[in-house]
């Protein structure tokens, strides 16, 4: 675990929320079950696995001795979740956590809750989908696809966007991302749609046509989604919801599953887009394998003649 304490020991006290050390990318050989996330004024520690007594208390003392570095006299605030058998736990490790609190990214605020459920409300990694979102949103419909917290959608409004539709099953999800907006001064422009995709593509075929279609599912999801069989039916409908011109976000994150599978749909199910790129990750998340890495490709509705 020397990588995961070197960072530790060397990292800095960022005002934005971001990853710290990613050890699930495979460069650090012993730290492959670690990750150190910061949510100001909060740091997460994150294992695959269980943590021993020693590791969690080795990590305490570590934080607890950078944090007197970089912000003398304030209070160490520290979490760790733990992630095994299909379930996730999470510990207060040091100082006050709260229930949910604000969170800022590029100048963009988000409300994240740390220690209830897996996932916190701002996935970190999709940084630079959420940058590439705000650059090319000027004046189009958007619809965001598995919204969850819509920050695509805060993403997008920022950027200039008309509209966006954001669509998700869990109406808790979507009431956290409608928060979002308001921390963003967004009153207006989006919508919130708590259905099921798949019986719902009448609806949102109707609100179209889209400039942009963002699709950002989860890879497994038992009884709503399974990337592999369920993906195919998502790209398939984007020739009716894009307009011309118009371009889709496919992201995908599932470390098992290869970059060729999103070009491979595309070709079979969407063969009139034209795939553009493979947006990068943030640094912090490099790994051994763009494969296992997030993948988020964009591709082109070409324009009329």
């Amino acid at each position: 675990m020397q990588a995961l304490f070197d960072a530790i020991a060397t990292m800095a006290m960022p005002t934005d929320a971001q990853r710290v050390f990613h050890g699930r990318g495979g460069l650090h050989p012993g730290c492959e079950a670690w990750a150190l996330d910061a949510f100001p004024p909060v740091w997460v520690l994150t294992k695959f696995g269980e943590a021993t007594a020693e590791e969690q208390a080795a990590l305490t003392a570590a934080l607890q001795a950078r944090q007197a570095q970089i912000a003398p006299g304030e209070p160490l605030n520290a979490v760790l979740q733990t992630r095994f058998e299909g379930r996730s736990e999470t510990t207060v490790l040091a100082g006050s956590v709260p229930e949910s609190h604000v969170v800022s990214e590029e100048g963009a605020k988000y409300r994240v809750n740390l220690v209830r459920g897996q996932n916190h409300g701002l996935f970190l990694d999709m940084a630079e989908g959420r940058r590439w979102v705000r650059a090319h949103a000027q004046g189009h419909k958007v619809l965001n696809l598995f919204a969850y917290t819509c920050a695509f959608s805060v993403a997008a409004l920022q950027g200039g966007a008309k509209e966006v539709v954001n669509l998700d099953m869990a109406q808790g999800a979507l009431t956290t991302g409608q928060q979002n907006h308001q921390l963003n001064g967004i009153h207006s422009g989006a919508k919130f749609l708590a259905h099921d995709l798949f019986s719902s593509w009448g609806k949102v075929t109707r609100l179209g046509p889209y400039g942009l279609v963002i699709m950002d599912p989860p890879s497994f999801q038992r009884g709503s989604f399974v990337a592999h069989k369920d993906y195919a039916r998502l790209v398939r409908r984007l020739p009716d919801l894009l307009r011309p011109g118009g371009h889709a976000l496919l992201c995908l994150n599932a470390p098992e599953i290869p970059e060729q599978f999103l070009r491979d749909l595309l070709a079979a199910e969407a063969p009139e887009l034209e795939l553009v790129q493979r947006l990068p990750n943030p640094t912090v998340f490099a790994d051994v394998s763009s494969d296992r890495a997030l993948k988020v490709l964009v591709a082109r509705m070409p324009p009329l003649p």
